[in-house]
């Protein structure tokens, strides 16, 4: 099952976009369609509303009169709050039960308007924004659902900012153009990434990652943010620190573009327990078991303990299946020096410059990672012997 979060601010088209999904295939939860569910005449939710509201909120008929709460709830951040705290553990319980009752290998497509506001995005291996700028979203509201110009700005206040969205963001939809234009969008990323990575996840598989170095990209800090954020969510407290290594994280430079990550463990027993919470978050579990053993780095720095112990070189490697966004999560013990070393490599190149142009060159040079151990097993004794003369510590 692969699990994808939808939003939006209000008016910006992502009903259209939900409603693509839906006939391509996905099963569609969408959160408006069950906040209303929930507040239907005789439920717990539309009295929970009335006893905190008041009666002015119901129309004669007694069904709940949208415009009238939403005067009310959207007046101050503490009623809008109040209105939060009775309505979304409703929705979220109705949304689990139509989740459970979804087919295994389902992608379910969760149309939540107010994701990033109640910051539930880490919950998502993606997460799609539909996007539309206020003024033309305003235009949208009073033209098509009969919205007066004040209440509209009221809405778009309300909700999280561009900014907010833009962070939680690994797809960003602009529909400033027409609906068969977002359509048409919607529809390649369905074909292009979205049924790819449900097949990968179906099939146990990570995405291809690729070969060759390429030109530092400024997106890399944000994308790797947002998958520090999943594999926390992900871990739970078996992860006793995620972190961005490898050459993805520093800035500058080339790279291939696979953001790499370090998660800590206190032992292999948990990096094994969080197995399927990692393929739930889109991330497949790979052969792969240890990193090379280096030879012993004699460091002076007491804090750190080395040894070319084969056994303390074990780990467990995870590869995204998303192809529009390869990782590989590299899952090892604290205090061990596969560990230790991913976080030091990353602070040598970032204080050295010209180790960071001699490791380019070699990247480029080489044709397999088998290719640059000898590089390695040289570097590992030089990075020790700058944090010797530096008293490197890990940061927090």
């Amino acid at each position: 099952m692969l699990r994808i979060g939808l939003t939006g601010g209000i008016g910006a088209g992502k009903s259209t976009v939900s409603a693509t999904f839906s006939e391509l295939g996905g099963v569609v939860v969408d959160g408006d369609v069950i906040a209303r569910e929930v507040v239907e005449p005789g439920t717990p939710g539309l009295k929970s509303l009335v006893e905190t509201f008041g009666e002015e909120i119901l129309l004669p008929e007694g069904a709940l009169n949208r415009p009238a709460l939403a005067a009310i709830a959207f007046s101050d951040d503490q009623k809008r709050a109040t209105l939060n705290g009775i309505v979304h553990p409703l929705v979220a319980q109705r949304r689990s039960e139509l989740i459970a009752a979804a087919a295994d290998d389902a992608v379910i497509v969760e149309d939540i308007p107010l994701l990033v506001e109640s910051q539930m995005a880490p919950m998502f291996p993606l997460v799609i924004v539909v996007h539309a700028d206020a003024d033309l979203r305003v235009r949208r509201l009073i033209e098509y659902r009969g919205f007066s110009e004040e209440d509209a700005r009221a809405r778009i206040a309300a909700q999280a900012t561009e900014e907010q969205r833009r962070a939680v963001a690994d797809v960003w939809l602009d529909n400033a153009g027409t609906s068969d234009e977002l359509v048409a969008a919607a529809r390649r990323l369905w074909h292009d990434r979205i049924e790819p990575f449900a097949a990968n996840i179906a099939a146990r598989r990570p995405a291809q990652t690729p070969s060759r170095p390429v030109p530092p990209d400024p997106q890399w800090p944000a994308q790797a943010q947002r998958i520090l954020a999943r594999l926390r969510t992900a871990c739970g407290h078996r992860a006793v620190r995620v972190d961005h290594i490898g050459s993805t994280a520093v800035a500058g430079m080339a790279a291939k573009d696979v953001i790499d990550v370090q998660v800590t463990v206190d032992g292999l027993g948990s990096a094994d327990e969080i197995a399927e919470a990692m393929l739930a978050a889109g991330y497949v579990a790979t052969p792969v078991t240890e990193d090379v053993a280096q030879p012993d780095a004699r460091s002076t720095v007491a804090a750190f303990d080395h040894t070319d112990d084969d056994a303390l070189w074990r780990k467990r490697l995870y590869g995204s299946a998303d192809p529009g966004r390869p990782t590989n999560v590299h899952v090892r013990v604290q205090g061990w020096p596969g560990q230790q070393f991913a976080l030091l490599f990353v602070d040598w190149l970032r204080a050295n410059p010209s180790v960071q142009a001699e490791y380019a060159d070699l990247k480029q040079s080489v044709e397999s990672p088998q290719d640059k151990e000898p590089w390695f097993s040289d570097a590992y004794q030089r990075a020790w012997q700058w944090a010797d003369a530096t008293g490197w510590r890990p940061a927090d």
